[in-house]
């Protein structure tokens, strides 16, 4: 079959790869100049900086595209689980080490903050539980065929899922848990992973930290844009054709088929199409759809305000992944949700892959990608926001390092909800699509297909089922799973 893949995002890539392995004919349309969708990467000055997700987890389903392809894993695809998942500066004062080894992370929360060893034994065993439980039915199977429901493993999961607290929301849980409100805190974090409000998502998010802390956190040697680069490699080996700047301004559609898309004033014919387009943006612009109406009244996910910074000093106290924690989190995420706007206290993370890849920055020198959450663009003056923001991650970024930073700044770039929505076509920005501030966000989430419109398929961040590397990949394989070989 003649199949269209609109976007080259990771979830694109992914199925592009698996279908033309199946015999089909592919066709990707991108509308920027190179893939990767929101993973992508900056060269400026001697620096090099990821400007998409920052962390490799379940490196597997990667591999397992090779082996969907029957083609061997290149060596060239090399990664490094790390030994320190994240660095946490408290404004209390307080610093504390997110150790791989649980053995140690434990040591050091009992150390520092006093906490109950068996707190944390257990909450790693009840993420683990979470993700046995919601793996078949969430993470691997479309929800919206009632075959996959019927599954002895699924039906036997779903006599389990009052286990995985759905009812309650993450920060209920995890306070729940644990006896130091900085560790209720960093766990409350992983809400952001898909871009919600710990204080509103359900508990069930806390899966999350399952992936990284008992899975483990790894780091591709070459960087996080060698995913998209190899997956881009794999698919033009398989015979996949690539047509970037080329925005699709329809996706065309004939008695309840789609029948092909049109790029400006030339359309295409096609058996199948493929969307990795923010649903968002296909629901307004590409297409009548027919849930348009309930969809537009979900709440959007969190966006960012990034900052690319080439700091000529190296900072010995930072690692790979670090988090300065804001003081009021509770009141950070009002701000981010209901306020829209950027709390004077933000938590913020840094990002220094120069820490593992020596050439991502000059001798003596580190790549900084700053971040903060933000609300998706609504009509923010952003201007304004964006130079209190950084007045404010300076200061606070000075008070944890107890250095002046602005100091060391020898090149900036900065990426917000605008250039964001502009460069991925996300609603606002919104990274995540949809955010999952309700106990029902899993279902609420836009189908892999839609049984009103046949030969029209969804993948990536924005649908079933969610956002970050490891849930576009799968999406990739429910998409591809429905579409038999040629």
């Amino acid at each position: 079959m003649k199949i269209a893949v609109i976007g080259s995002g990771i979830g694109g890539l992914a199925t592009a790869c698996r279908l033309a392995s199946k015999g089909h004919e592919v066709t990707v349309f991108e509308k920027n100049a190179s893939p990767g969708g929101k993973i992508g990467e900056i060269n400026m000055k001697g620096y090099r900086f990821d400007t998409g997700p920052s962390l490799f987890t379940l490196p597997e389903l990667v591999e397992e595209l090779y082996s969907a392809a029957s083609e061997p894993v290149p060596s060239t695809f090399a990664y490094k689980k790390l030994d320190v998942l994240c660095k946490y500066f408290y404004n209390s004062g307080e610093n504390l080490i997110a150790w791989a080894d649980q053995q140690k992370f434990t040591d050091e929360c009992v150390q520092k903050l006093g906490e109950d060893p068996s707190n944390i034994t257990n909450y790693f065993k009840n993420a683990s539980l979470i993700y046995k439980i919601t793996a078949d039915i969430f993470l691997f199977n479309s929800l919206h065929k009632v075959k996959n429901l019927l599954k002895f493993s699924v039906l036997k999961s779903l006599f389990q899922v009052h286990k995985i607290r759905f009812y309650k929301t993450m920060h209920a849980a995890n306070r729940r848990n644990f006896k130091s409100p900085l560790l209720v805190q960093l766990f409350d974090r992983y809400a952001t992973y898909n871009g919600s409000n710990p204080y509103k998502a359900p508990a069930t998010l806390n899966v999350i930290a399952h992936l990284e802390n008992n899975l483990g956190a790894y780091f591709p040697e070459q960087g996080m844009y060698t995913i998209v680069q190899h997956i881009y490699e794999l698919a033009l080996k398989k015979g996949v054709r690539f047509n970037f700047n080329a925005l699709v301004t329809s996706i065309n559609i004939k008695n309840k088929k789609a029948v092909g898309l049109s790029v400006g004033d030339t359309s295409f014919t096609f058996d199948k199409i493929v969307s990795n387009s923010d649903i968002n943006y296909v629901m307004n612009n590409l297409m009548d759809h027919p849930q348009k109406k309930r969809f537009r009244q979900l709440e959007p996910s969190s966006s960012a305000l990034v900052f690319y910074w080439g700091v000529n000093k190296e900072f010995p106290e930072l690692d790979v992944h670090n988090i300065l924690f804001s003081g009021d989190y509770k009141e950070e995420f009002t701000n981010l949700f209901q306020n829209k706007t950027i709390v004077s206290d933000p938590t913020v993370y840094i990002f220094v892959s120069s820490k593992m890849l020596k050439s991502d920055a000059p001798k003596n020198c580190e790549n900084w990608f700053v971040m903060v959450n933000a609300p998706a663009n609504s009509t923010e003056n952003w201007d304004e926001l964006i130079r209190t923001t950084k007045k404010n991650i300076i200061a606070k970024i000075n008070k944890s390092l107890k250095t002046n930073i602005e100091d060391y700044i020898d090149h900036e770039k900065i990426a917000s909800p605008i250039s964001i929505a502009q460069n991925t076509l996300n609603r606002g920005g919104a990274l995540y699509g949809n955010s999952s501030n309700s106990m029902f966000a899993a279902f609420l989430r836009h189908p892999n297909f839609l049984k009103s419109v046949k030969n029209l398929y969804f993948v990536g961040g924005s649908v079933h089922p969610g956002g970050g590397i490891p849930l576009c990949l799968a999406s990739a394989k429910i998409v591809s799973n429905e579409i038999p070989a040629q």
